[in-house]
């Protein structure tokens, strides 16, 4: 158990907590949401002790005896140390096994049959039996799968930590983290450096974590398969929804619109109040149901609805149209040194599509983006654009062409653009530069800040042709749907290199797999190229392949994956069901309180003996009508959920 208990912090002149009170039961999968900078990082931080409330209390009895793995969001420094051997000190194992080597070093020095040699023999057992139960002779083999899972090869194992890179250290630090087995789970966006293949490997190792479970996400997919409970934060608050993001999506709107109802009808209730009191204000005859009517008014405790923003709609300039074949690639390939990426790729974008790039990491994704837009010249094949393309290529390593010297206001003004200083002040706004901060000095900016600003500048450019590697990395959700939009709109051209699996679902029309050095073609979305890759994949083997420019070009999994996929899918939808049926069983048992509520009301109001008390009718009249809307309510839930489920029966 966590106990929140009146928590309140500030953080500088800024409000972050203000009295929350909240419970999280053990066992709990909740994914923690919200705008960036309400602060779910600090949140986390302040369940680790890392940060001080100004008031209240985090409460997690027994902590002595839990052991929490928290993963931060941003990069970590490993030490020179050997990959399998950090993965034995982080985890705890190699200090056990310390322990049992000194244990063992101490009663060979000791007669038997004393008192010392006793003690000794029982810390022995106690530690052996603890090594035991953490799986520690199995320690290795379990490291490994995990480190295969994240995308590790063979040959990473004999490895230092040091010289991998930062997203590679980020899967080190989560692999230390699973294999430790903790009983409480803090993991800060821990899909940022993960490639789909891997995220799904990570879906699938959650399912069966026994602990606490507590994500920071902006990966709608992943929340929906790993959350049974999304808590929001927002203006000071935590706002919890018992459901998945896709529910809690639907919920916040279902919520949204009741507040807007109930609020009209509040403004209805004030104004005929107001109005008898205006009307009867001087007569004194009615002085008494004037002043009653006033209190009335001051009891009102009256309702806003909060975040009523303006929703910003941006949109790429107009650009020239171009012709049919924007981009034509023959027999491309790519080779750093001895290491060849891929060979002999063969496709065309053609005016119109938006196009994404997928593949496990190293399978040359960002390689193949960077060749697209000149900035690599490939060692074999060519790369033909047709006339009129007019192409613009954003990458992590855009943010390096910004002018360090300038102001962020300098620099988006410094884009040769048909847009307006309105629009420009929107988009800065949309991308979460607002206010004096568009005055900074770029050379101030974190890495994330300076992303968003090349990004935003892209916006402003009169093109036909985009080409984006990652551009969702530091997007909180508004801005990812704000640019998200922009694209649905854009009647450019698009080739995107993401890891964002409902950005890509929502957005293009075609996927490219590379993988093993091809390519794969899947016209349709990212939902479609999953269920057409199991299909390929689990093709027996001697079945026709095709060629690479097409569902083709791979070998089929061998029988214990196909099994695995089966299973997992299996499972996927078993679990689908059971979520149904227990929110099923809810809605019932609700309905059964609700229609038991509403029956005795019923019969409380046909005894003649209560019709001698008016306030207890009034009452009774006022929980009917109200249990009468909730029954509604609950009613439309169980038809759609029943629904659901005779759909997967």
């Amino acid at each position: 158990m966590i106990y929140f208990r009146n928590a309140s912090l500030s953080f500088l002149d800024k409000q972050l907590f203000d009295g929350i009170n909240w419970t999280i039961h053990p066992k709990s999968r909740i994914g923690l949401v919200g705008d960036n900078g309400t602060g779910k990082t600090t949140l986390f931080r302040a369940i680790l002790g890392q940060v001080h409330l100004d008031g209240g209390l985090i409460d997690i009895p027994d902590l002595k005896q839990k052991k929490i793995g928290y993963l931060p969001q941003d990069l970590v420094e490993l030490e020179a140390v050997g990959l399998i051997d950090y993965l034995r000190l982080k985890s705890g194992i190699a200090e056990l096994e310390d322990s049992i080597r000194g244990l063992e070093q101490q009663i060979s020095q000791v007669k038997p049959n004393t008192h010392e040699y006793s003690a000794l023999t029982r810390r022995y057992a106690e530690a052996t039996a603890q090594f035991s139960a953490q799986d520690g002779y199995a320690f290795e083999a379990r490291a490994k799968q995990i480190l295969k899972g994240f995308g590790f090869r063979e040959s990473d194992f004999d490895k230092t930590c040091d010289l991998f890179s930062g997203g590679w250290k980020m899967r080190i630090l989560l692999t230390s983290i699973l294999l430790s087995s903790p009983d409480i789970m803090l993991l800060d966006e821990p899909t940022n450096h993960l490639d789909t293949e891997s995220m799904e490997w990570l879906e699938s190792y959650l399912k069966d974590y026994p602990g606490t479970l507590l994500v920071i996400s902006h990966d709608h997919f992943f929340l929906d398969k790993i959350a049974t409970q999304i808590v929001e934060l927002a203006y000071r608050r935590v706002h919890l929804f018992k459901g998945n993001y896709s529910y809690y999506l639907a919920e916040k709107d279902r919520r949204r619109d009741a507040l807007k109802k109930e609020m009209e009808l509040q403004k209805s209730q004030i104004k005929k109040i107001e109005e008898f009191v205006e009307r009867f204000r001087y007569k004194a005859s009615k002085a008494a149901q004037v002043q009653s009517r006033i209190k009335m008014l001051e009891k009102f405790e009256e309702i806003r609805l909060e975040g009523e923003g303006k929703t910003v709609a941006m949109r790429f300039p107009e650009g020239k149209k171009s012709v049919r074949d924007v981009v034509k690639v023959g027999g491309l390939g790519h080779a750093y040194g001895d290491l060849k990426v891929f060979s002999d790729l063969n496709f065309t974008l053609f005016r119109g599509d938006k196009v994404a790039f997928v593949g496990v990491n190293g399978s040359g994704k960002s390689t193949l983006s960077r060749l697209l837009s000149l900035s690599e010249t490939p060692t074999e094949g060519a790369i033909l654009y047709g006339d009129g393309v007019n192409m613009a290529f954003f990458s992590q390593e855009s943010a390096q062409n910004l002018d360090y010297r300038k102001t962020i206001w300098e620099e988006v003004h410094s884009v040769s653009t048909t847009a307006n200083d309105q629009i420009k002040r929107n988009l800065l706004g949309a991308f979460l530069f607002s206010g004096d901060d568009i005055y900074k000095s770029v050379g101030v900016l974190s890495g994330g800040e300076k992303s968003r600003l090349a990004l935003l500048k892209l916006m402003l450019l009169d093109t036909n042709f985009l080409i984006l590697d990652e551009p969702t990395n530091h997007l909180d959700i508004k801005t990812k749907d704000v640019f998200q939009n922009a694209l649905l709109h854009y009647a450019g051209t698009v080739a995107i290199v993401s890891h964002d699996r409902y950005f890509l679902d929502q957005l293009v029309n075609k996927v490219y797999e590379l993988r093993d050095g091809a390519i794969c073609e899947y016209a349709g979305n990212y939902s479609y190229f999953i269920e057409k890759r199991v299909q390929r994949l689990s093709a027996p083997p001697g079945a026709d392949r095709g060629s690479n420019a097409g569902p083709a070009g791979d070998s089929p999994l061998s029988v214990k994956d196909k099994r695995r996929l089966e299973a997992e899918e299996r499972n996927r939808l078993a679990k689908i069901k059971n979520t149904l049926k227990k929110e099923l069983t809810a809605v019932e048992e609700e309905i059964s309180s609700l229609e038991a509520t509403k029956s005795a009301h019923e019969e409380t109001l046909c005894r003649p003996d209560a019709h001698k008390n008016a306030e207890i009718i009034k009452c009774l009249q006022i929980e009917l009508r109200d249990i009468e809307q909730k029954l509604q309510q609950a009613y439309g839930q169980w038809a759609e959920l029943a629904e659901q489920l005779d759909t997967m029966e």
